[in-house]
């Protein structure tokens, strides 16, 4: 059993570690947002692929247009902050009461 529990803590640790590299990258993408940047820079366009997944349903959710404000970057790093606290801490406590 000490096998599953080494791996369910292995996938905590790593899903705790893309949590925060995504949030870190949702951030950035905001804050690159303010600047008008070239769509055309290979780093933009990465920053967009990988967030729009994220951030297209959580738009359609909250249109913009009638706040003026987006605020789907702020939302998607409260539902990640929320998978991380729960999710990962489940995942953890669950690997310790298996050993």
């Amino acid at each position: 059993m000490f096998i599953f529990s080494n791996f369910l803590s292995a996938v905590a640790v790593i899903l705790s570690n893309l949590i925060t590299i995504l949030s870190w990258i949702i951030i950035i993408r905001a804050l690159i947002s303010w600047v008008n940047p070239d769509p055309f820079n290979p780093i933009v366009q990465f920053l967009q692929n990988v967030t729009e997944p994220i951030l297209a349903p959580i738009r359609r959710l909250i249109p913009t247009w009638q706040i003026g404000i987006d605020f789907s970057p702020l939302i998607a790093i409260l539902v990640l902050w929320f998978l991380n606290l729960f999710l990962v801490k489940t995942l953890a406590d669950l690997a310790l009461r298996l050993r």
